[in-house]
């Protein structure tokens, strides 16, 4: 069940003296990402604000995650379990979610979706803190047209290798092509995971 302001007291606060688990799952990769407990004053400002906030048992207070760090947790869906006493939150994460610097407070190991993501991170570092020594600040410092004209470049490198049958090279092209169509994201201030959003509308 979708939990909003509506339905709100759908959820049982009262088998763990107003507490309930919350569960936070990365939105786009799928990863745990850390567990929180909540109480009904949490949980209703976690959907007014939309960044997930928690009740702290050792402070005793509503605490935002990021409300120091700034790696806030924004929020996208909450689901309700069949019990009625778990909360599994999808959400965006803005930076590393856990205090030791790692994406997950389940520990760092990047693999498929969750290195996507984290290039994607490094990306956006770049374009927020330019470098003159990286490759990627000086795509975004030449602007939109180049950067499309590079991806539209790579597309082509990407089907004449596929008329060959070296699939390492293949592989490879099709690499370059997916690290400059996110680049091409970023310059147009678009995270590929609302990509994915369209393609799973259209799945439906």
């Amino acid at each position: 069940m979708k939990i909003n302001e509506q339905n709100l007291n759908d959820v049982d606060f009262g088998k763990s003296d107003g507490l309930v688990p919350a569960i936070v799952q990365n939105v786009y990769s799928g990863r745990v990402l850390m567990l929180g407990f909540m109480n009904k004053e949490a949980l209703l400002k976690t959907l007014q604000t939309k960044l997930v906030t928690f009740y702290s048992r050792s402070k005793q207070r509503l605490w935002t995650k990021g409300e120091t760090s700034e790696n806030y947790l924004h929020l996208m869906a909450i689901d309700l379990d069949c019990d009625a006493d778990t909360l599994l939150i999808q959400a965006r994460p803005q930076g590393p979610t856990c205090h030791t610097g790692d994406d997950t407070c389940f520990g760092n190991s990047f693999s498929g979706y969750s290195f996507f993501r984290q290039l994607e991170e490094v990306i956006q570092q770049r374009h927020d803190q330019p470098s003159d020594q990286s490759y990627t600040t000086s795509l975004f410092r030449k602007g939109i047209d180049k950067i499309a004209q590079k991806v539209g470049e790579e597309a082509v490198e990407v089907v004449i290798a596929a008329k060959n049958e070296d699939k390492d090279l293949f592989l490879g092209e099709v690499a370059d092509l997916t690290y400059h169509l996110l680049v091409l994201l970023r310059a147009k201030n678009v995270e590929f995971g609302e990509v994915l959003e369209v393609l799973e509308k259209r799945h439906k």
